[in-house]
């Protein structure tokens, strides 16, 4: 059975009433991670008001599949990129190419709006993320630690728009 049959990713709008949905697909996605990374994520402070404010902000793509909510991706606009900023697929889903179909969309905005490149930060535990955005053409470009670690925790990527 193909699982990504009748899936399609469409532009949320800040007021589609769906965020405690989106809210709910986040939490799933991340609950996989629990126990894996360090400091633990931030999605746990998310709340789904968090959510409808962020799209006031930035653009957000869900995909689709029979009226549920199965992925999302929210990208920020900035000077010259734009920036992941929260990246989900329902665990049920993951390698099915939901999250590639996400990343087609933020990057064909990108591209209509002239914009160079997209770039996210990623967990250096979440190897299985690290491959997975270099095989969508992502190359990492730095390492940074967050506050009270001495060694790195999260690595940045980078895909240059052509």
């Amino acid at each position: 059975m193909d699982r990504t049959a009748c899936v399609s990713v469409t532009q949320l709008p800040a007021d589609c009433g769906r965020w405690d949905e989106v809210l709910a697909l986040i939490m799933r996605a991340f609950a996989t991670m629990d126990g894996v990374i360090d400091p633990p994520s931030s999605a746990h402070r998310l709340t789904a008001e968090d959510l409808r404010d962020k799209a006031g902000r930035e653009t957000i793509f869900a995909a689709l599949k029979g009226g549920r909510i199965i992925g999302c991706v929210f990208v920020l606009e900035r000077t010259e990129d734009f920036y992941v900023g929260k990246f989900a697929v329902d665990p049920g889903f993951q390698g099915q190419g939901i999250g590639r179909g996400l990343m087609q969309a933020a990057e064909a905005l990108a591209r209509s709006r002239d914009k160079r490149a997209i770039e996210l930060q990623t967990r250096i535990e979440l190897t299985g993320n690290h491959a997975a955005f270099t095989r969508l053409g992502f190359r990492e470009t730095d390492r940074t630690a967050h506050d009270g670690y001495s060694r790195a925790t999260s690595i940045t990527m980078r895909k240059v728009l052509s």
